[in-house]
């Protein structure tokens, strides 16, 4: 267990929350110094996981680093069925075969964020597979047509006269069972989540287990406003492209960035308040350079920044660059004032020195401030700019002897 007291543990579990019931209860099992097992549910109802998805896991992995047991329930059941949380209509029904194809690829890109040899996996199908049809109807038992009708989501749609599936009333009982067979803890979910994360309360206080704690977390729309989902080409993928990653976290509206920097970075208050205070376009790309660094790390979000850069700027460009030759390369390369200078960029050596120590001359897009910086010949050609007008193409002719 970690060395971390139970206060600064119940600090982690707090944060980002919006429900946490109880946190009294918590606090109790947290002085008590166990590992506690802390359940998240998902089903494999599409191929992809996307960083909505992530929330939550990021949150898994901020408690398994504090020593507690994450138990990653599969849901190759409850899929079938369909959670109706949020669905203003029936949900089409998935068969095993389409369960198991997107299963293939979801305790991978949950293993992009969890430590998955210390993550107990474990499919529902273990448990509903065994049960007989006299199983299901004292499952049924458990809860009253009432209580099922208090959601709220079923009520606007029976006022919408839409129609709801009897299969519909089983899921919240099924990922309630789900937290009796792996005795949880505390259970993850959204805020659309709640209804069936208290569900699992009551269900482990009818089997005389203590009752789990239910903690929600908010959730986030995708790039154009609406719930993110793959099937809307809003969402931004865990396995997506880098460079495609960071392209649409600069896409974002400028009003979403505080809360995605709060929910996808593990940047302090005071650092998010610092990046938010800066230009947008900055601050958008702090924000796509520390997801794209979450899920495929440091040097792909640098590679990606340079590409996008690249693309922005080169937007910017005049037509008519003109293309010079620099012939005088040494074997080492050649300082950036006499390379600014070299292809008429500035008129004597003093000034190019002057430019580039202001940070008026840009490499390939990039700010250069040491005049004394040892330029390599290109490969086929750089860009050399100064300022927001003055620029050149600029080609290597041969090298000094």
């Amino acid at each position: 267990m970690s060395a971390v007291g139970a206060r600064e543990q119940l600090q982690e579990f707090r944060r980002n929350a919006v429900d946490l019931i109880e946190e009294g209860e918590l606090a109790k099992r947290l002085e008590g110094g166990r590992p506690l097992r802390v359940k998240f549910g998902m089903d494999p109802s599409s191929p992809d996981l996307h960083v909505g998805h992530a929330i939550p896991l990021l949150k898994l992995r901020a408690l398994q680093e504090l020593g507690h047991t994450i138990v990653l329930i599969v849901g190759d059941s409850t899929a079938m069925v369909g959670d109706p949380s949020g669905k203003n209509k029936l949900r089409p029904q998935l068969t095993r075969d389409q369960v198991d194809a997107n299963l293939l690829t979801y305790t991978e890109q949950a293993g992009r964020v969890l430590d998955m040899e210390r993550t107990e996996v474990r499919r529902n199908s273990e448990w509903f597979d065994a049960m007989r049809f006299e199983d299901v109807l004292r499952l049924c038992g458990r809860m009253t047509v009432a209580q099922m009708i208090e959601r709220d989501t079923f009520q606007e749609r029976m006022r919408a006269s839409e129609p709801i599936g009897i299969h519909e009333f089983l899921y919240p009982l099924m990922q309630a069972w789900d937290s009796v067979q792996v005795r949880c803890d505390v259970e993850i979910g959204g805020t659309d989540q709640l209804f069936n994360l208290l569900q699992g309360r009551r269900l482990l206080e009818q089997a005389e287990l203590p009752p789990q704690i239910c903690m929600t977390l908010p959730l986030i729309n995708g790039l154009d406003g609406r719930k993110m989902s793959k099937s809307y080409g809003n969402a931004i993928g865990l396995v997506d492209d880098p460079a495609d990653a960071f392209g649409k976290v600069m896409s974002l509206a400028d009003d979403v960035m505080e809360s995605w920097f709060r929910l996808l970075t593990p940047l302090t208050e005071e650092a998010i308040a610092d990046a938010l205070a800066g230009h947008p376009r900055e601050a958008k790309a702090r924000l796509a350079a520390e997801v794209v660094t979450r899920f495929h790390g440091a040097d792909a979000a640098a590679q990606a920044l340079r590409a996008f850069d690249r693309q922005f700027r080169d937007k910017e460009l005049p037509d008519d660059i003109p293309e010079r030759v620099f012939e005088d390369w040494s074997a080492d390369g050649v300082p950036l004032f006499v390379l600014v200078r070299g292809v008429g960029l500035a008129t004597s050596g003093a000034e190019a020195r002057r430019l580039v120590s202001q940070g008026g001359v840009r490499l390939d897009g990039e700010v250069e401030k040491d005049p004394t910086r040892l330029v390599a010949p290109p490969e086929e050609q750089l860009l050399l700019s100064v300022g927001k007008r003055r620029h050149a193409w600029v080609r290597a002719g041969r090298p000094k002897g």
